[in-house]
């Protein structure tokens, strides 16, 4: 679970600790949260020239990702594109999901088509469920519970798309060559 922005009072971050328990809820899945904002990436360069060995051992290690990604004037936050790119090898073939999330009532939509292409490049297999968060900031409560249970439904669906997508392309990576 990567949370996709560093913006003080971000909407998006109930949005990810909710995932993160509904992930722990299925049997044989582990989820870990990934706050960009505690990486010790430099901004001073790009690309594999930055990479964390811990992001990057976090995501060889993964089976599947699951990106929460804030819409900000019709796109995805900066800092998560830069992020992403720290890695190549490490996303080939992988599922990726996005949970979009957003002030109004696109849900992180327009954001999150300006993502899809980013990710197929680095790799990703994107699912075609995507979990939009409308009206963020009145989603949850001050605790961060969720108020409307038809997002708990919603991302139901999207978590076992993922899994389901996540088992087949381990399968593939483990049992198909390319070759």
């Amino acid at each position: 679970m990567i949370l996709g922005t560093t913006r003080q009072g971000r909407t998006s971050e109930p949005v990810a600790r909710l995932l993160v328990g509904e992930l722990g809820r299925r049997a044989g899945v582990t989820s870990e949260l990934i706050d960009i904002a505690t990486l010790p990436l430099p901004t001073n360069d790009a690309g594999e020239a930055i990479k964390d060995p811990g992001f990057s051992s976090r995501m060889d290690r993964a089976d599947a990702l699951v990106i929460v990604s804030p819409e900000y004037n019709h796109g995805y936050p900066g800092l998560l594109k830069h992020v992403l790119d720290s890695c190549l090898k490490e996303y080939i073939h992988k599922a990726v999901g996005i949970a979009g999330v957003s002030a109004g009532p696109f849900g992180g939509t327009r954001g999150i088509e300006n993502l899809l292409p980013v990710l197929r490049e680095l790799g990703l297999v994107t699912i075609f469920w995507d979990l939009n968060f409308v009206n963020a900031r009145e989603s949850f409560n001050a605790d961060g519970t969720l108020r409307d249970e038809g997002f708990a439904r919603r991302a139901d669906q999207f978590l076992k798309e993922l899994i389901w997508m996540a088992k087949t392309l381990r399968h593939g990576r483990e049992q198909i060559s390319l070759d």
